[in-house]
């Protein structure tokens, strides 16, 4: 894997990193889910992108101390995150399972967490946990009818009701509805703001440019690219790209399209031409515009290799 630009996530290389991972690797018996990763985060937002199943649920909870790594370390504020107990004082984990009590309210739980670790007026922590995430109508509500949307909500006024410095999210947006999802990441952004460390788990590239000025790209539990998100994404869009073109006449149209300087490559089969690019933009205007000159109709123009899973295959291989 070649290095990709590297950007800080504290914006400033003289400061201590508040999240420091070295060379962590987690095996369950032959079965190896994160692969010697090494990253360093400071305050601001961070994206941890990557297919289901890429390890990313599993750096999580070793960042928050609940699983050891089976080789290196990852520390919090400089101390190791395993059996670090006193750090949960700064860390609020929200995790992608519900780990919710069905039984009980909104705020209870909220108030639980609270009195949990020991704040000297958990009844105004947890009210004011409820105000920030928008919960404060259905507070008094059984965690038993919530919403999917609602308990993450709920999960992360738990995760917060102690005013963590290093904040932990696995899959937030799970389950919620656009005005949720929009009312979270501004919460997060004032956060951030506040100069705390957050970190959120996604598989969905969209929500991971809207909201993280960093990003650790995880497949199948390597780091693929780390550093800032824009220039990340431009490898992603500036990648290969395979297209399938049906016309009315794929031979004369096959011809046209290698002549284009946006193509390096045309297969002919007996249905369809697969046509390859390195400027998927470029090529998208243009395969019209020489179609409608040779005086074809181009009845197909599909990408064949959009999934996260080819996207972050390319990074890792590069």
């Amino acid at each position: 894997m070649k290095s990709v630009p590297q950007t800080p996530a504290s914006g400033s290389p003289s400061r201590a990193p508040t999240i420091e991972a070295v060379n962590v690797s987690r095996w369950y018996g032959n079965v190896v889910a994160v692969n010697d990763v090494s990253f360093s985060l400071g305050p601001g937002i961070t994206g941890l992108l990557g297919p289901n199943g890429a390890g990313k649920s599993t750096i999580l909870h070793m960042t928050a101390g609940f699983l050891r790594p089976s080789k290196g370390t990852v520390r919090i504020a400089g101390r190791p995150a395993w059996r670090n107990h006193e750090m949960y004082r700064d860390v609020g984990l929200v995790p992608e399972r519900e780990a919710v009590y069905n039984f009980l309210t909104g705020y209870q739980f909220v108030l639980l967490t609270a009195r949990l670790f020991g704040l000297g007026n958990p009844e105004l922590a947890a009210r004011r946990a409820l105000h920030a995430v928008g919960m404060e109508s259905a507070q008094e509500r059984r965690l038993g009818g919530y919403s999917k949307g609602m308990k993450q909500r709920i999960k992360v006024a738990a995760a917060i009701v102690h005013e963590p410095h290093v904040l932990l999210l696995d899959e937030p947006f799970n389950g919620t509805d656009p005005a949720q999802r929009l009312q979270m990441m501004d919460l997060l952004r004032r956060m951030a703001a506040d100069g705390r460390t957050i970190v959120f788990s996604s598989h969905i590239l969209e929500e991971v440019e809207r909201l993280a000025e960093n990003v650790l790209v995880i497949i199948a539990g390597r780091l693929a690219a780390s550093g800032d998100f824009r220039a990340i994404r431009r490898l992603m869009t500036d990648r290969p790209h395979t297209f399938t073109v049906h016309s009315s006449d794929n031979r004369r149209l096959a011809v046209a399209l290698v002549a284009d300087e946006s193509v390096f490559g045309v297969e002919l089969n007996d249905e369809h031409l697969t046509v390859r690019t390195s400027r998927f933009a470029d090529f998208v205007r243009a395969a019209p515009r020489i179609a409608r000159a040779e005086g074809i109709t181009l009845q197909g123009l599909l990408p064949t290799d959009e999934s996260l899973e080819s996207v972050f295959s390319y990074l890792v291989n590069r």
